[in-house]
């Protein structure tokens, strides 16, 4: 029997764990196949952003630290979900979502988005002044898009195409358009420019308040399943806080790298460079 190179054996190594990460093995779940009728256009813009894991991950975080400022978005987390006691869960859910409404077969990804919009229904309630929320509400609805596609769109860019063409940026917007609006959302931006201006409306709707400052450090500080990944979890909410939008940050009472900031950003690229090694598809190996 043919020994497996050291070099390789760490490359299964790691594409197993980024695999385990993202699919949980006892729902026996599998990565996603590709499918030619997804939602988002074969080998389009979207599916070459949502392909980044250390993109996706270091935007997951910060799109998260970002919604849970709208009073609506945190209201349903805080009353109706067991974040709080399993952000994996939250975050690994919330990646397969991405996953299969993006690159999964379109039969799959109307079941995966009526699936939330029935979960939805339930999530409803008054926040503590008594103003009511709604999950399904469209304007809610198109703020947790807006937030979400913005920093998936900012880590990819940052992590792996600093020169994506404005042209480009705005294809992604379209592209994601289409899952938003399945879930209900409205307005949808189709532009770059169109999502910068929802972005500046919605955060006159922003509060901080002591409920975001729990679910802030939950996020930031949460200890991972396993200890060993504490110093990469901890790479990785540092470099989500240095994607937030300045006024984002500042609500949450966050600063940014400073000084460290260089030394954050290149560690992070190092990062994702092994990864996307480790991930890379090749037909020499078995």
């Amino acid at each position: 029997m043919n020994r497996l190179a050291p070099t390789e054996q760490l490359r299964r190594a790691i594409a197993r764990g980024v695999v385990g990460f993202f699919n949980d093995p006892e729902q026996g779940q599998q990565p996603i196949v590709p499918a030619l009728d997804s939602l988002c256009p074969p080998e389009g813009v979207a599916w070459r952003v949502h392909a980044d894991v250390t993109g996706m991950m270091v935007g997951g975080v910060a799109a998260l630290l970002w919604q849970m400022l709208h009073p609506k978005a945190l209201a349903g987390v805080w009353d109706h979900s067991d974040f709080r006691r399993n952000m994996h869960g939250r975050l690994r859910n919330t990646a397969r979502f991405i996953a299969v409404t993006t690159y999964g077969a379109r039969s799959d990804a109307e079941q995966a988005i009526e699936r939330v919009r029935k979960i939805h229904g339930f999530v409803h309630g008054s926040l503590p002044d008594g103003t009511p929320y709604d999950a399904n509400d469209p304007r809610l609805l198109a703020f947790v898009h807006v937030a979400g596609s913005a920093m998936f769109l900012a880590g990819y860019r940052r992590f792996k195409e600093p020169g994506m063409s404005p042209a480009d940026r705005d294809t992604y917007w379209r592209e994601v358009a289409v899952i938003g609006e399945m879930l209900g959302a409205d307005p949808v931006p189709r532009s770059e420019a169109e999502a910068a201006l929802l972005a500046r409306d919605f955060l006159l709707e922003l509060r901080a308040d002591q409920r975001s400052r729990t679910i802030r450090d939950i996020i930031l500080q949460s200890p991972p399943e396993r200890l060993s990944v504490l110093p990469l979890q901890r790479l990785l909410t540092r470099s989500a806080i240095d994607l937030l939008p300045p006024e984002v940050r500042r609500l949450h009472g966050l600063k940014d790298g400073g000084i460290a900031r260089p030394t954050t950003q290149a560690m992070t690229l190092g990062l994702a460079t092994t990864l996307r090694w480790a991930l890379a598809p090749s037909n020499n190996r078995a």
